[in-house]
């Protein structure tokens, strides 16, 4: 049984509250986020220290390669279109600690682009239905040949840390975040669901309860209004 959280953005205080309820309900818990844990909210830096120190696993999202990305590589795709999604704020976040910038975008850099678990196949975005002809019917019986479609497609539309395109049914659930909803959306024909319920925008921060390819539970916290942006 495992927790995994939607897309946080800076929201730090809203993660906090969202994450004592889990670990109140769930003692001991493993806790996995599926990315986008910068950009747009007001705490970007403390999400990071804060998932750090709390043992959160997560995979990177588009926003967190973009960070990385500009920093490393400013006139490439992803690093050029960090300055049209959301850096203002989480560069604010870093004045007088700029030293720790480098330190975390190795770690998001390290994280794993997806998750496959006994109970659950995690990944920022997804796996889209555009892929399907690149990939062996049995898609996670040959992860080698999945590894090789992820990386050539990383910085397309339909690729992990972006798509918004139908899902493929994998075989087991399939949780994402990227693609924002009001409230956590599961599809039973292709067995995904979606957990980025707009934290940012001053929605809510919601994380679900899986077990062996079931939702047990859904937990959600509205944001906490000293998160938000004015920006956005």
């Amino acid at each position: 049984m495992i927790a995994i959280i939607g897309d946080i953005h800076g929201c730090f205080n809203t993660l906090k509250k969202l994450v004592k309820n889990i670990q109140e309900k769930y003692p001991g818990i493993p806790l996995y986020s599926v990315g986008d844990l910068v950009d747009r909210g007001n705490f970007s830096y403390e999400v990071i220290e804060f998932v750090l120190s709390e043992g959160i696993k997560f995979t990177p999202g588009n926003h967190d390669y973009m960070f990385y990305y500009f920093i490393h590589s400013p006139s490439s795709a992803l690093g050029s279109a960090w300055l049209y999604n959301g850096y203002e704020s989480t560069m604010d976040s870093y004045k007088e600690r700029y030293e720790k910038i480098g330190e975390h975008l190795e770690i998001i850099k390290s994280a794993p682009l997806y998750y496959n678990l006994d109970d659950c196949f995690i990944s920022h975005a997804g796996i889209s239905v555009y892929l399907k002809n690149r990939l062996p019917e049995n898609i996670l019986d040959n992860i080698q040949q999945l590894e090789v479609v992820i990386s050539e497609e990383l910085e397309t539309e339909e690729g992990i840390l972006w798509t918004r395109n139908k899902l493929l049914d994998l075989g087991k659930l399939q949780v994402v975040g990227h693609t924002r909803k009001k409230e956590v959306e599961y599809y039973k024909e292709n067995k995904t669901v979606y957990i980025d319920t707009s934290v940012y925008s001053g929605n809510k921060l919601s994380a679900i309860i899986v077990e062996k390819n079931q939702i047990l539970d859904t937990l959600s916290i509205p944001t906490d209004s000293s998160d938000l942006s004015l920006r956005y």
